[in-house]
């Protein structure tokens, strides 16, 4: 049985805060921990990167609000907001406010988990030789992660073929050791995001082991590269990416698609995912997506355009189900179970979709790749497939996972009126975080 990455942060935060409890109201303030404090040793050194990934595991990270708001914002008519929250309403609207507090948290919680990253890499000398590359490179793949979520989220979309100068985010790429430290800092295009995150994900996959316990792997930074060159369209990157994961032969799809939610425990088709506890729950997919027979607000409810794109005969439709009048999903009904952030699945289709473009049978044919998943749903094979057929195939598999919003940036889609490009499709920069440093210049529209 896998083991469950953020079971093992909450025991191990517990732990320290015990054996520590003596010194706790000593501590300096967690982004600006001096190297004589907390960074001196290998111990403290590994302690702050288990910070920094109970960091990403925060509600607006990979708590569930970047999958969430993934979807909210590129609802288009197939799902619903019907909860009574301000901010996830305006995301859901298009019409985000520059005070919209979940924008305000992903920015502060992501420069922290930046700022975690950096100060580990920085006292890397104290870390005991064997372990320095996985150390490394496990505090490179988080920050490039974070960086990656920040530029596309506040960034527009990477263009193809251009100098992509638009402008994106910060890159903070040195420690805040001091207060005042990194406060002038202005955005970074997004060409700049991109190569600094391609940059950070390719050695730490260099520097990464196979298997890493519950930590990021080399494969898992294989992934999140998949992901970033789709994201950026370059097909044979992303593709290569996408097929080191699969041969890895690491993990292989689960025998049912409804095998890979709502489990108690990681599964064998998880690349990386997060397990929540009665202890430490943060799966905010279960709060808002959920009834309350499960835990949840039932505040976001499933429209009929969306169900109409499954077969009658596709397992994934029985993923929906009907209380009172209105439909939800069933994928996120464990209150405390896990919840998937990168699966195998995803790397079959990232695979079939870049052969397909690029008319090249790396790893496998598109069709074999699209049928892995298809006739996982109970679908029959089919004998070929179109580009279409395979994006329509990720829409169903990948349905309220996060994807969304961000497929239809890359494919250059619409939302209702609204073009992918639009100034309303990228988070306002937070306007506290403007009077703090008037240096950041602010998103047009807002």
């Amino acid at each position: 049985m896998k083991k469950s990455l953020y079971k093992y942060l909450t025991l191990s935060l517990i732990i320290v805060s015990v054996a520590s409890c003596e010194d706790i109201l000593n501590l300096e303030p967690a982004q600006s921990l001096s190297n004589e404090t907390a960074l001196d040793n290998d111990e403290g050194v590994k302690q702050a990167l288990i910070g920094a990934y109970d960091n990403m595991s925060q509600t607006s990270l990979l708590g569930g609000e970047l999958m969430r708001n993934a979807e909210l914002y590129g609802a288009d008519n197939e799902i619903l907001w019907v909860g009574t929250y301000t901010a996830p309403r305006e995301i859901f609207n298009r019409d985000i406010l520059n005070t919209n507090g979940d924008v305000l948290d992903l920015w502060t919680d992501a420069y922290e988990v930046i700022n975690s990253c950096n100060n580990v890499i920085n006292a890397l000398d104290v870390v005991v030789a064997a372990d320095q590359n996985r150390v490394r490179g496990e505090a490179l793949a988080l920050r490039a992660w974070a960086h990656f979520e920040l530029t596309r989220m506040f960034g527009q979309q990477y263009e193809a073929g251009i100098d992509n100068t638009q402008l994106a985010v910060p890159l903070i790429l040195i420690p805040t050791l001091a207060f005042g430290d990194n406060v002038d800092v202005t955005r970074n295009t997004v060409e700049e995001c991109y190569n600094q995150v391609i940059t950070d994900l390719t050695e730490a996959e260099s520097l990464l082991p196979e298997s890493n316990d519950v930590f990021i792997n080399k494969y898992t930074a294989a992934a999140l590269l998949a992901r970033v060159y789709l994201q950026k369209a370059d097909y044979a990157a992303a593709r290569d990416a996408a097929n080191r994961v699969i041969a890895s032969g690491d993990y292989e799809l689960n025998n049912t698609y409804a095998e890979c939610f709502a489990q108690d425990d990681p599964t064998d088709e998880d690349i990386f995912s997060a397990e929540n506890s009665e202890l430490d729950n943060s799966n905010v997919m279960v709060t808002y997506f959920a009834i309350n027979d499960f835990g949840g607000r039932a505040d976001i409810e499933i429209e009929e355009s969306h169900l109409a794109l499954y077969d009658d005969l596709d397992a994934r439709k029985a993923m929906f189900f009907v209380d009172g009048d209105a439909t939800f999903t069933s994928k996120f009904n464990n209150e405390f179970g896990n919840l998937s952030i990168i699966r195998l699945a995803e790397m079959y289709l990232i695979r079939a979709e870049c052969n397909s473009r690029l008319g090249t049978a790396i790893g496998a044919e598109p069709v074999d790749d699209f049928n892995m998943v298809h006739t996982r749903a109970g679908l029959p094979a089919e004998g070929a497939v179109a580009l279409d057929d395979i994006l329509l195939e990720r829409r169903l598999e990948l349905a309220l996972e996060g994807f969304k919003v961000h497929d239809i940036k890359r494919l250059k889609g619409t939302i209702s009126v609204m073009n992918y490009n639009d100034p309303k499709m990228i988070y306002p920069i937070p306007v506290s975080e403007i009077e703090i440093n008037p240096l950041l210049e602010q998103n047009p529209g807002y």
